[in-house]
């Protein structure tokens, strides 16, 4: 695939994007915990000056770390609301276009693509994520909240799978 030099690599910004809000689909502050994680080891200059800044600062990578942390105990809970309740599903949409925003712009793109890519993967990712666990536990009979445990495993490997293929834009590599 041949890109112009002024729209940049498209599949250093699209692809990990989609796997970024997929993971906010399944656990909404996974995907900003990794993203995070990522910038604040490799900060980015298309980042410098701009509001999505604090993303690559090591305390807020700590801090939505343990966000994503107390939410997976959380969604075990009796009491939390489903995915696809309108407050949870915002909650997703928000963090898919967060990471999205966040990362189309550190890869010097449009944020507001990114964002909008990232919403929409996300809500989608939401449903099929909540259709896969419900039914999952319907046909097999396993509870609920087990099949979430094994969700969390599948979101803690696909997001380590997605940052171990991820490269600095290029001239920026810093060492880790």
């Amino acid at each position: 695939m041949k890109t112009s030099k002024a729209s940049g690599h498209r599949p250093t910004k699209f692809w990990p994007v989609v796997g970024f809000a997929t993971l906010a689909g399944m656990r909404s502050m996974s995907a900003p915990a990794f993203v995070s994680h990522y910038l604040a080891r490799q900060p980015p200059a298309g980042l410098a000056g701009s509001a999505l800044r604090f993303l690559h600062k090591p305390g807020t990578a700590g801090v939505l770390k343990a966000l994503a942390a107390g939410e997976v105990v959380a969604d075990k809970l009796p009491m939390t609301p489903n995915r696809i309740a309108p407050p949870a599903l915002l909650g997703r949409l928000l963090s898919g276009a967060l990471v999205g925003a966040a990362w189309y712009k550190s890869r010097h793109g449009s944020a507001l693509g990114g964002g909008l890519l990232g919403g929409l993967v996300a809500v989608g990712a939401t449903f099929v994520s909540y259709a896969l666990r419900t039914g999952i536990s319907e046909r097999s009979g396993v509870p609920v909240a087990l099949v979430g445990v094994g969700e969390d495993a599948l979101v803690v490997a696909s997001g380590a799978m997605l940052l171990s293929r991820q490269r600095p834009v290029h001239g920026e590599w810093r060492p880790l």
